[in-house]
């Protein structure tokens, strides 16, 4: 096998990808400013007991490691950013108030999430920290939304569910933790046998509720629905009333729910959501609710701060938006001759791209849309249409 081959799920990002990438990234990332949202840049390797701290083992299992030359010590390349930005937050801002953060950059993961999918995501996101409000929720879906929006996604679909309403079923019952996994996959699966296996020594009224969350997804008669079959714990009832406030805040968007669906159960803490379009097979954008994630961090037990964020990858993104034009530009002829250089840069200090044509490659030009070109006339540069 040659060496330059690359490894499995890990490819090159060519010129025009790229450059679409780049150009959402700074859009994306300027939306969010526009929130009033601060960037932050951690580092892509961290210590393992950092990098880890609090996030189970799904995350776990899905980061490199490597050993430290430096220090002996274990270190890990981050999966995911949103432990991260917690530390940032709980550890170095150590702020009392409302904090915004957004982020973007590279994550590694020791598989693709799926069999097409890269194993080296570009991770944007955004938190809110110190919020235990609604308003905090609405306000991420809002971004998010925003986001997809400028990004040019056609009409997104908001799907909601709420970590709290699995748990609120299954809180003080004596369940393994293996056998709640499986329960959780089940129904996610939406495999109503796989659960009446696993729940078949449970208290009546408990199992029939987790069998009917199997059919509890669909459009807002689906909370009429649960209300009617779910038990009316404080967290059930809290839950369905705030998903219905939510979604009728982010209308005309096209809500859905799917209130078995608990993926990430063991990091969540409320609200989770998902964003879907046509253009894209999965998810675009996963969010939600995780109260405490930067407790770990946190020197007082007060820094165990309400949270709530989202992450998309923008590869993922890219495929499913239209191609943004070729950028208007210059085009020039090389030359070394002082009036030529002068022109060349006071048009780019405008602002304007020149791409100047070697000699012998004048047909040359791929990824700019040459629409002018400087020429002399009477002895002066100007700019011309072409």
């Amino acid at each position: 096998m040659s060496a330059w081959v690359l490894p499995d799920h890990i490819a090159d990002v060519l010129p025009s990808e790229a450059r679409h990438i780049e150009e959402l990234r700074r859009l994306l990332l300027d939306t969010a400013r526009g929130f009033g949202y601060e960037l932050v840049m951690p580092p892509l390797l961290e210590h393992l007991e950092s990098l880890l701290t609090g996030t189970g083992q799904a995350l776990d299992l899905q980061t490199f490691k490597l050993v430290d030359q430096l220090s002996g010590r274990m270190m890990g390349l981050r999966a995911d950013t949103t432990p991260q930005v917690a530390r940032i937050d709980a550890h170095l801002l150590n702020r009392a108030g409302v904090t915004r953060l957004s982020y973007c950059g590279p994550v590694l993961h020791t598989r693709p999430d799926h069999p097409h999918g890269t194993r080296e995501p570009l991770q944007l996101g955004a938190e809110i920290y110190g919020h235990a409000g609604l308003e905090a929720d609405l306000e991420v879906l809002q971004l998010a939304l925003a986001q997809l929006k400028a990004a040019q996604v056609d009409q997104p679909q908001v799907d909601l569910g709420d970590a709290r309403i699995v748990a609120s079923l299954l809180q003080g019952l004596d369940v393994p933790a293996d056998v709640e996994q499986q329960i959780h996959t089940a129904l996610a699966a939406k495999n109503a046998s796989e659960l009446q296996r696993l729940t078949a020594g449970f208290d009546a009224t408990i199992r029939k509720a987790l069998l009917a969350l199997v059919e509890l997804y669909g459009d807002a008669s689906v909370l009429d629905l649960a209300q009617a079959q779910l038990p009316a714990t404080p967290a059930i009832t809290q839950s369905l009333q705030q998903l219905r406030w939510l979604a009728g805040h982010i209308a005309p968007v096209q809500v859905s729910f799917d209130l078995a669906d608990a993926r990430g159960y063991a990091y969540y803490s409320g609200l989770r959501f998902a964003v879907y379009a046509r253009q894209a097979s999965d998810a675009l954008v996963r969010g939600g609710r995780y109260d405490g994630v930067g407790a770990v961090f946190g020197h007082h037990v007060e820094r165990k701060r309400p949270a709530v964020g989202f992450s998309m990858d923008l590869k993922q993104l890219v495929a499913a938006v239209p191609a943004l034009p070729l950028r208007a530009a210059i085009r020039a002829p090389w030359g070394d001759a002082a009036d030529l250089q002068q022109a060349i840069a006071r048009l780019r200090q405008q602002g304007e791209t020149v791409v100047c044509v070697l000699p012998g490659h004048e047909s040359e030009v791929d990824e700019f849309h040459c629409d002018r070109a400087l020429v002399q006339a009477a002895g002066q540069w100007v700019v011309q249409a072409i």
